[in-house]
């Protein structure tokens, strides 16, 4: 976990009750946790509340940054099995309380892994585990900034997953702003702009990669100006098209998937390659029907080529001809 992690939840943490019942329910016997802490930014106190509480009671926020149904045994393993041996969850997901008539009672703003795991303990022969939540009254641009906090130094979250998240947050909650949403999340326009780019990828190119998980920003970097280029743009979506239909195939068990380095090779190589066009050339003569001196352009430099027959004479007129001809200021 990153610092800044650490320090939204260390006194979460502190004091909390290991020996809580976790087979009690609040309506059953739900056992709360409560401890006031001094909030430093205003000079408030804010009562927090920590409950042990069945998972199925908790859906995800709708703009949550992790895409809950890519959640499975295999990529929660580590964390099944470290709630597993521990007795509990140890770290508390953050939820806010839902109104009445809602089929739930919990929005969970941080914390789907756990909700996973300990789903899936509950479902496989663990019914004793609980969800411990802490329940907090936050707005929803409080809600993602506290998301992205803590998930931001997460390997688990794709690139993609939060680029998309970081795309909706700036129309909902910044007015569409770079700059104020860079400002409040603590980070510079360059990064936040890199995440933007791939949220803004073609939803053909998404499809081209077998899954949202191996699309990363370096891929968006590179395929940017192939897009932007009306000349190699429509050939690179044509080939991502292609590479869209085989990825659909392998999903239905007809061929195997292809990898995301492959994807991006398949993609830059479907741009067509611009014609290298030799550069001008000047011929500089000391005699009428010589060879003279060949003058060709390179970038910034000048390469002057002649035989080594040419006579003394003959090169020097070439010389003189070829500096006759430069711009005034460079005599």
């Amino acid at each position: 976990m990153s610092k800044r992690h650490d320090a939204i939840f260390e006194d979460v943490l502190k004091d909390l009750n290991k020996d809580a019942a976790q087979g009690e329910d609040d309506r059953g016997g739900t056992r709360f946790l409560r401890r006031s802490n001094a909030l430093a930014e205003v000079g408030e106190r804010e009562e927090k509340v920590h409950r042990w509480v069945d998972p199925a009671l908790c859906v995800m926020w709708e703009r949550h940054n992790r895409a809950y149904e890519l959640l499975n045994e295999d990529n929660c393993r580590d964390l099944i099995d470290s709630i597993r041996s521990q007795g509990q969850q140890e770290f508390p997901a953050i939820v806010r309380k839902l109104g009445k008539g809602r089929a739930a009672e919990y929005e969970v703003i941080c914390g789907a892994r756990r909700h996973f795991a300990v789903s899936w303990l509950r479902a496989n022969n663990y019914p004793q585990f609980r969800y411990l939540v802490e329940v907090r009254d936050l707005s929803d641009e409080e809600a993602f900034r506290l998301a992205d906090v803590e998930n931001r130094d997460r390997e688990d979250i794709s690139d993609f997953e939060r680029a998309k998240d970081y795309a909706g947050a700036l129309e909902q909650y910044y007015g569409g702003r770079q700059k104020a949403m860079a400002e409040r999340l603590e980070v510079s326009e360059g990064w936040l702009s890199r995440y933007l780019t791939l949220a803004r990828l073609p939803d053909i190119v998404v499809s081209a990669y077998a899954s949202i998980r191996d699309i990363k920003v370096l891929h968006a970097r590179t395929l940017k100006p192939l897009f932007a280029d009306p000349k190699s743009g429509p050939a690179v979506l044509e080939a991502a098209q292609d590479v869209a239909a085989r990825q659909t195939a392998a999903r239905e068990g007809k061929g195997a998937p292809i990898e995301a380095s492959k994807v991006l090779s398949i993609l830059k190589s479907a741009a067509p390659s611009p014609k290298r066009t030799r550069p001008p050339e000047q011929v500089f003569r000391g005699a009428e029907g010589g060879s003279g001196v060949t003058l060709r352009k390179r970038g910034s430099k000048v390469i002057l080529e002649f035989s080594e027959k040419l006579s003394d004479d003959e090169l020097r007129v070439a010389f003189d001809a070829f500096l006759a001809g430069r711009p005034k200021g460079r005599r």
